[in-house]
């Protein structure tokens, strides 16, 4: 079952000539970030775009919360019969399963259906930052070597390298931010680097976006789940309306920060 400060370069604006030189490159695909040295043409498309992306969420949370509704269900009983200890159980288990390269989206999304909103993302975050903190940890300390030779070849990872000895703090928020490396991967990467303990545990904070996004998702397939149940759910259809249009939004944003990250991004790894 499976997370930013201002560029010190601005943004061209249609009216700026661009200076000569190659394009920035983009260390998530390490292409041009700007083909050819020209700004990318916005506008209708990327709207249509991201209300495209909103509505197939929705249909997909809707078929999740049909056929998953049975596993759903099962994991809150087991929940509900922890009593207490429900949420430590949780947040350990989420931490064991970063360090064990093993995704996270599906527990973020149980969070979401068994814990609610507040306490999902609560407990996920907590779970991430123990579990990415010592694998930071491993890869810095304890299997060194064995992670080199597993990033050292992608060009990647050099931008990263490169850019994070100048603003650690600001770089790993970015790439919290956007979904540059594998996740887990990423984590034990950075033990790599250059950049402070403090400063990576702090730049978690950079994962609260797509945390959110994913607990928020999996509330609603909770909701869906329990209705496709047959059970009662003693909410009106404002209820409804209110949880598929802050979805919406929550994709909305989401998007767009993560947009925003990876040009920025893209800039500092090419200075």
């Amino acid at each position: 079952m499976s997370s930013p400060s201002p560029s010190r370069h601005s943004d061209p604006t249609p009216g700026d000539t661009l200076p000569a030189g190659p394009a920035p490159r983009d260390v998530a695909t390490g292409e041009d970030a700007v083909p050819g040295g020209a700004p990318r043409s916005t506008g209708g498309s990327s709207r249509v775009r991201l209300v495209v992306l909103g509505l197939l969420a929705l249909v997909g949370l809707i078929v999740l919360g049909r056929f998953a509704g049975q596993y759903i269900e099962a994991f809150a009983l087991w929940v509900d019969g922890l009593g207490a200890l429900a949420p430590i159980v949780f947040i350990a288990g989420y931490a064991v399963a970063t360090v064990a390269f093993i995704p996270g989206s599906i527990l973020t999304l149980a969070a979401g259906a068994v814990f609610g909103i507040t306490q999902g993302v609560l407990y996920v975050f907590a779970g991430a930052v123990l579990g990415s903190t010592a694998a930071f940890l491993v890869g810095r300390h304890l299997a060194r070597d064995r992670i080199r030779a597993k990033v050292s070849e992608d060009p990647r990872f050099s931008a990263i390298d490169r850019a994070i000895g100048r603003e650690g703090l600001k770089i790993v928020t970015l790439l919290r931010l956007t979904p540059v490396m594998p996740y887990n991967l990423l984590n034990y990467a950075l033990g790599l680097t250059d950049v402070r303990l403090r400063d990576y545990v702090i730049g978690a904070l950079g994962m609260l976006p797509g945390t959110l996004l994913y607990v928020y998702s999996g509330r609603v397939a909770g909701d869906i789940a329990t209705a496709a149940a047959g059970e009662a759910v003693e909410r009106g259809w404002g209820y409804w309306v209110v949880l598929v249009l802050g979805l919406l939004a929550t994709v909305a944003v989401t998007v767009l920060v993560t947009r925003i990250a990876r040009r920025a991004l893209a800039r500092e790894a090419s200075t």
